[in-house]
């Protein structure tokens, strides 16, 4: 739907679902297009009474207490990403014959005639970090760009600020793939596929599902990850315009129509001339911060993204110099007597968990929080060797502690059997005494951290905290 359109929302009655910056954008948006908009939210504090107040100002007709039943006259529903699939909300806008579309959806159909291009990426693990890697690049190449979708600046506020931007690196949750099926990328890439979510989709297939919808109408290229064959599959079972490439990216050398790396150097062999002879050096893995090997994969998915786009190797190698993470996701925190902390709080599930276990050795391990369904089986049987010690906390410790005890009876496990915020400390403290000179101390919970703090950015502030209060003391 492009600018001269979006005089269909006119008189629309649109049912939005959720208090938060998601909703609040999609509310104000739709609302300046001559919808009628509610919003609805199940909470009813003070910081939601204060956000009702600021939008019913605005015109904006507020729910709260309320968030199953229909708003009678509702034409459309919107809902905020975490809201999940059987909500009573969505169940009785299907009995009425009521579609129900995210925000991504709107932004997209919000769109005007000469929008910026959208290089989308989803997966597991990597997501935010591979988008942030892909707007550098871009913004290297003298590109107009921003990181947006799941993080930054809500996007329908981004495609509203039309001719602001050349190009978008758009980061999908599989959520926000689910609610979106107008969506055609430019370009995509599913970095990888393990088992998360799965209390919302109900599924690993209909997960993976919701992951390859990012593919559909792809016009330049589905990257995909050469190590996981399952994002292969979902290339393979897309739907996509004519001519678009499925270009993959690995660790090692390279194939035709692939992104690698040979001897330290990460190289392009899909968008050069003769592909089958030639190879164009991109940058070097110290390039790459941090140079693990799950972060080479994911400066791998945002070059081949950004060379999808025209982008030139030298703007690919400075995007990636002058990139840097977000802090909690495999971030140095200090040195103590020799042995090295790093905080990858955000390793929320046991595929984060395990890319970050296997760029250190040996380890002192801290984990433990919300299990969310998952098991530690395949991630403990597959770092077991790294291991030096355990230390856990959390809610579902105790699934750890048996796969643990199946996988590797040898290492060393203490159960701290707490979920006060205060056990961090203690873990930290455990954690040094278990540690020897030359081993790294690793907070990759592989669990989510709502059982013990408010987010993973807390759990990571706390760990770090702890740190440095070790440090003083051996100082």
């Amino acid at each position: 739907m492009g600018s001269g359109q979006v005089t269909s929302w006119q008189g629309k009655n649109i049912t939005v679902a959720g208090l938060g910056v998601s909703g609040i954008s999609a509310a104000r948006a739709l609302a300046g297009f001559g919808a009628s908009v509610t919003v609805v939210d199940g909470g009813d504090n003070e910081g939601h009474r204060a956000r009702a107040a600021e939008l019913e100002a605005a015109g904006i007709a507020v729910r709260l207490a309320d968030a199953e039943t229909l708003p009678e006259g509702t034409d459309l529903v919107v809902t905020s990403p975490g809201w999940k699939p059987d909500s009573p909300l969505f169940a009785a806008a299907a009995k009425a014959g009521v579609d129900v579309v995210g925000d991504v959806e709107i932004a997209w159909q919000l769109r005007g005639e000469n929008a910026a291009p959208w290089l989308a990426i989803t997966g597991t693990n990597g997501k935010t970090t591979t988008t942030q890697m892909l707007a550098s690049i871009l913004k290297a190449a003298g590109l107009r760009t921003a990181a947006v979708g799941n993080i930054g600046t809500p996007i329908i506020d981004v495609v509203l600020q039309e001719g602001a931007y050349d190009v978008l690196a758009v980061e999908l949750s599989s959520y926000q793939l689910h609610w979106a099926p107008s969506l055609r990328a430019h370009s995509a890439a599913v970095l990888n596929l393990a088992p998360d979510h799965l209390d919302w989709h109900g599924s690993m297939e209909a997960y993976a599902a919701d992951k390859g919808r990012i593919y559909e109408g792809n016009t330049v290229a589905c990257v995909y990850n050469v190590a996981d064959r399952a994002t292969e599959d979902l290339v393979v079972q897309a739907d996509v315009e004519e001519g678009c490439r499925a270009i993959g990216f690995t660790l090692g050398a390279p194939g035709p129509s692939m992104l690698g790396v040979v001897d330290g150097i990460l190289i392009d062999r899909a968008f050069v001339a003769d592909r089958h002879k030639n190879a164009q050096e991109l940058a070097q893995v110290e390039d790459v911060n941090p140079p693990a090997p799950h972060n080479i994969a994911n400066a791998l998915a945002a070059a081949a993204l950004a060379r999808a786009f025209g982008v030139e190797p030298r703007a690919v190698r400075d995007g990636l110099r002058n990139f840097r993470p977000d802090a909690h996701r495999v971030a140095y925190v200090d040195e103590v007597a020799s042995v090295t902390y790093i905080d990858d709080s955000k390793a929320t599930n046991t595929h984060a968990a395990e890319a970050s276990l296997a760029a250190f050795e040996p380890v002192v391990w801290i984990a433990g929080g919300l299990a969310k369904g998952a098991t530690f089986d395949e991630l403990v049987r597959k770092s077991a060797k790294r291991l030096r010690a355990v230390v856990l906390i959390g809610a579902d410790r105790a699934l750890i502690a048996e796969a643990l005890a199946r996988h590797a009876p040898e290492v060393p496990v203490t159960d701290l059997d707490r979920t006060d915020t205060g056990a961090m400390l203690a873990a930290v403290r455990e954690a040094a005494r278990l540690a020897e000179p030359g081993d790294t101390v690793l907070l990759a919970p592989a669990c989510a951290s709502m059982d013990m703090f408010a987010n993973y950015n807390k759990r990571g502030d706390a760990f770090a905290d702890a740190v440095r209060e070790l440090a003083a003391e051996s100082a």
